[in-house]
């Protein structure tokens, strides 16, 4: 029996290879992006897993608030007292380390590489981290000062095949010794925490740091002796601090945050840009909608086709084959047909694998496509399509009258006209919504691109340096501008597209006790200038405001400030007020406002203008040159070769500005571009099913279209009675999802303090889009029929 239906299947689908083709086809793209998808959210959903002990394994998160200040700030730094005094007081901490990473120049013989990914570790890390060491004891090779751990694939990167324990490397200085003491894997790409270079905490040499809770800049984690140990730890850290904190002026508490929470509902960014819990949730809906999408497309061509096998059914029937064998013998036409188009979708996908990790900024590998998991899915996922498929088709099909399929007085107008129209309006409410979402989305993108942001990041060069260039950096400065497309040269900490620095600030009425909690950069003079901010009230500082900063006794330094003008308003000042006047930065920093420059956005658009205060300072880590764009080549070379002259202790690496800008909307430049690809896939299958609905409508009324033209009807006349029907369904469509892509995209817009309109237009370009695709689709079929022979038409009637 099942080789009968087997070869009945077969059959089938050789006999009638367009509608096969068809079939295969939707499929085969509903489940490629369905795999595609599914082996992205695996990955994101399996973040840290290999992390033994993650679920014990908390971050903490710095709270605080100024006393007479109204603004609670939150954030994943804390300072490097935290560990160790809260392992100390807290019984429920079996461990703690403190994290923080780097950029050093590395060298080793002919080696010298700009590492962006040098990561200082308590030694307690592998014992709270499940990272494999491969050479190396995990308790001794992070005790002493100097001591470095390298990943296997750096290893081999500076070492070759030699054995790298015991090898010395050359970090920032040539007088900066490290010694390799073991290798350890590659950190897995689904891992939140990922380095090359693992250096041992004392090498930083942070003692004094450790006596105050306000240098918060390293990352902390708690190790706890049991997982439910994680609300009582919480509850007692805010009594604790209330008393560390008596007459500091500020209130200090830390949030606990359960470490595999971290990588998608954490706001607060870890050692790499978090993804969101929100974006998978999308993704699954498009996996979901385009796998329905598929199997309506599946459902209409089959009912379109039902007609051509009506004959069959009625002569099975009359030679004793009931309905529950029809039944299941299309049951398992539409498990074959699925089966091919798994095969297929599954080879399509690992193809597309490399695309795809372009596209997501992942490295997704093809194995995953060949574990029992995903096999055992697989399997699920075909059973699952062909039951959704098939079910319809099948019960269509066995349940046809025999007597009246062979005199050929069968017609199929049942009630079931109304879940195949009902189909084809789900499809295109789904096209429709994923239209508006993608317009939406590529609008928000382009205002982010264009908005006047209050600096200019076009043509900026961004050059990395650090402590060893202190003394060089004028003489720097001084000879690229001896290059006349070098318009200025500046130095600071933070570029202006994401300023992290955290600060407090007073003026001089305030008392001691009170702060304002401010963002704050060290820079030199050339800085406004060579980023175009604009100055309200004031001048820009000289270089004698960097010389009274230069003494290496702080008391000695007067500092001058810049302001924002929502500093500015935060003291209680106009811009123009605010000249002159003394205040306080930190503990150490006194001095007076000598300009105010009008507010920029300083970080993502996701977050409203805060407080900044710009301050002069000598050191700096970043350097900006702004060029003309003319002979841009020509220009990077001149720097290149000026710095290799200059600088031979570092590689010349250069990016541009605006770089650092696109990085900040990563997931919704990926978003964009994935919802972009699977809207014009989903519109594709929509058509399919429309195109299915038309054929089978078209064969319905056969007769009908054939007395039409004899009476006269022209061509036109006969695709607007076949099309008008469908291009209804595609209004409703539009009606039903035009709602409820307004709420999603109001949603998603929520999370930009500065974002676009959602203009009418938008929903008009949507559902006029989809009106002229569906119409377009129709008209082939349409017109086809139109054009007929009639006579052939009625006699085959």
């Amino acid at each position: 029996m099942l080789r009968n239906y087997f070869k009945i299947a077969l059959r089938n689908l050789w006999k009638n290879k367009t509608a096969s083709f068809i079939n295969i086809f939707g499929l085969t793209i509903g489940l490629c992006s369905c795999l595609l998808i599914g082996l992205y959210i695996q990955h994101e959903l399996n973040y840290d897993d290999f992390q033994q002990k993650g679920d014990r394994t908390v971050r903490m998160i710095m709270e605080y608030k100024f006393d007479g200040g109204t603004e609670l700030k939150k954030g994943n730094f804390t300072s490097a007292r935290v560990a160790p005094r809260f392992k100390q007081t807290f019984p429920e901490i079996e461990s703690a380390v403190r994290m923080t990473q780097s950029t050093r120049v590395v060298r080793y013989g002919d080696k010298l590489i700009n590492e962006k990914r040098f990561m200082y570790a308590d030694p307690s890390f592998f014992n709270i981290f499940s990272f494999k060491l491969l050479q190396g004891d995990a308790g001794t090779v992070l005790n002493a000062p100097k001591q470095v751990v390298v990943t296997e694939s750096t290893a081999k990167r500076y070492f070759g095949n030699e054995n790298p324990v015991g090898k010395i490397l050359k970090v920032r200085t040539d007088t900066t010794l490290y010694q390799v003491t073991g290798v350890m894997q590659d950190c897995p790409s689904n891992s939140q925490i990922k380095f090359d270079f693992l250096a041992s905490w004392s090498s930083l040499g942070l003692a004094d740091e450790e006596k105050s809770y306000w240098d918060a800049n390293y990352t902390t984690y708690l190790l706890l002796k049991d997982k439910a140990d994680i609300a009582p730890l919480q509850a007692k850290i805010a009594p604790f601090m209330k008393k560390e904190m008596v007459g500091a002026g500020a209130t200090v508490n830390f949030d606990l945050e359960p470490f595999k929470r971290v990588h998608l509902y954490s706001p607060y960014e870890g050692f790499e840009p978090n993804n969101s819990i929100t974006y998978i949730y999308i993704l699954e809906a498009v996996a979901l909608l385009m796998l329905m999408i598929a199997c309506f497309t599946y459902v209409n061509l089959n009912t379109a086709r039902s007609m051509e096998r009506a004959r069959e059914v009625g002569v099975r029937k009359v030679i004793g084959a009931d309905n529950k064998q029809l039944f299941w013998q299309f049951i398992g036409e539409s498990v074959m047909l699925c089966t091919i188009a798994m095969i297929l979708s599954m080879t399509a996908a690992i193809m597309l694998l490399p695309i795809f990790n372009q596209l997501t900024d992942k490295q997704l590998h093809a194995d995953a496509f060949f574990s029992v998991q995903f096999i055992g899915g697989a399997l699920g996922l075909i059973l699952l399509v062909s039951l959704l498929a098939g079910t319809y088709p099948a019960l269509i099909l066995s349940n046809f009258q025999p007597v009246k399929v062979l005199k050929g007085a069968f017609k199929n107008t049942d009630s079931g006209q109304w879940v195949r129209k009902s189909l084809i309006v789900f499809q295109f409410s789904i096209s429709v919504a994923l239209i508006v979402s993608t317009f939406i989305m590529q609008k928000q993108l382009h205002y982010i691109q264009n908005r006047r942001l209050g600096y200019d990041r076009d043509r900026v060069l961004v050059l990395p340096i650090d402590w060893s260039l202190v003394n060089k950096i004028d003489l720097i400065k001084q000879e690229l501008k001896t290059n006349n497309h070098v318009i200025d040269v500046a130095r600071c900490t933070n570029t202006p597209v994401e300023i992290k620095g955290g600060y407090n600030m007073r003026s001089s009425v305030m008392p001691s006790t009170q702060q304002l909690a401010v963002t704050a950069d060290p820079v030199d003079n050339d800085f406004v200038k060579t980023v175009g901010l604009q100055i309200s009230a004031g001048t820009d500082l000289s270089e004698q405001d960097m010389k009274d900063v230069s003494f290496d006794d702080r008391a000695k330094n007067t500092f001058h400030f810049i302001l924002n003008e929502s500093a500015a308003k935060q003291l209680g000042w106009t811009p123009e007020q605010a000249i002159g006047k003394k205040m306080f930065l930190g503990d150490d920093r006194a001095g007076y406002v000598k300009a105010v420059v009008k507010d920029f956005n300083f970080e993502s658009l996701h977050h409203a203008i805060r407080p900044l205060v710009l301050f002069p300072q000598t050191y700096a880590n970043t350097l900006l040159v702004k060029l003309n764009g003319n002979d841009l080549q020509q220009t990077i070379s001149f720097i290149d070769s000026k710095w290799k002259e200059l600088v031979p202790s570092r590689p010349f690496e250069y990016h541009f500005l605006d770089e650092d800008f696109n990085k900040l909307y990563s997931s919704e430049l990926r978003l964009g571009s994935v919802l972009t690809i699977f809207a014009s896939i989903a519109i594709a299958l929509a058509c399919l099913g429309l195109l299915g609905l038309s054929s089978y409508n078209a064969k319905q009324r056969v007769k009908e279209i054939g007395i039409r033209k004899v009476l006269g009807a022209s061509v036109g006349n006969i695709a607007t009675l076949l099309s008008v029907d469908f291009v209804k369904l595609v209004f409703v469509a539009i009606i039903i999802s035009t709602p409820l892509a307004w709420l999603m995209m109001n949603k998603w817009l929520q999370a930009f303090a500065y974002k676009t309109d959602m203009n009418w237009w938008i929903f008009i370009v949507a559902g006029g889009s989809a009106v002229l695709i569906a119409i377009a689709t129709i008209s082939f079929q349409a017109i086809k029929s139109a054009l007929a022979n009639p006579v052939k038409s009625l006699r085959s009637e």
